[in-house]
């Protein structure tokens, strides 16, 4: 095996959109990688510092939206295009914006399926940034994307993951097995 050292190299990383309001109330949104599930009813997002960190002091409340294939151009500028430097940055991105109705956030429904957070505890707070620790208030899913089971169907989605090897987007693909029973064959 061939060694490579220590890289950020978690496989894989979800690709991120993170809606904020500013302090005029103007929509916001920025593209993250490195975060996960923290709890059953929480997630953990690493944020730098950026206009979407601002925001977040202000309202402590935002979405997150879940790229896919169809909106991965937007979703890549979103993240390399900074509202501080573009205001006209959510126009370009060609995303509709709705109010949340569960939290002070902008829901961009452009992406099948959204959560609605709030930030419960901010750890190792920098001037570089800090980790976040959320709350999940709410689930949203448009209503194409659901199983025959009326829950999110994630084959449909199109999800896309961040590869932090090659700095690309790869499509997460299909149905691969059963968690907590396909190993039971094993027993």
């Amino acid at each position: 095996m061939k060694s490579f050292g220590k890289k950020a190299w978690i496989l894989p990383q979800p690709v991120l959109i993170i809606g904020t309001y500013d302090e005029n109330g103007k929509p916001n949104a920025m593209n993250a990688a490195w975060a996960g599930q923290w709890d059953n009813h929480e997630i953990m997002i690493s944020m730098g510092k950026h206009q979407t960190t601002e925001n977040l002091k202000l309202k402590g409340e935002f979405t997150v939206a879940f790229a896919t294939a169809e909106t991965m151009v937007a979703a890549d500028f979103v993240g390399i295009v900074s509202q501080k430097n573009d205001p006209d940055k959510m126009a370009k991105s060609g995303w509709t914006v709705v109010a949340s109705e569960n939290v002070n956030a902008p829901v961009f429904t452009d992406f099948p399926m959204t959560m609605e957070c709030r930030i419960k505890e901010k750890q190792k707070e920098s001037a570089s940034g800090c980790y976040i620790i959320a709350e999940i208030v709410n689930i949203l899913c448009d209503e194409n994307y659901l199983a025959e089971d009326g829950k999110p169907d994630v084959e449909k989605m199109n999800l896309i993951t961040f590869d932090p090897i090659h700095m690309g987007y790869i499509q997460l693909g299909k149905h691969a097995g059963n968690a907590f029973s396909d190993g039971k064959a094993l027993k």
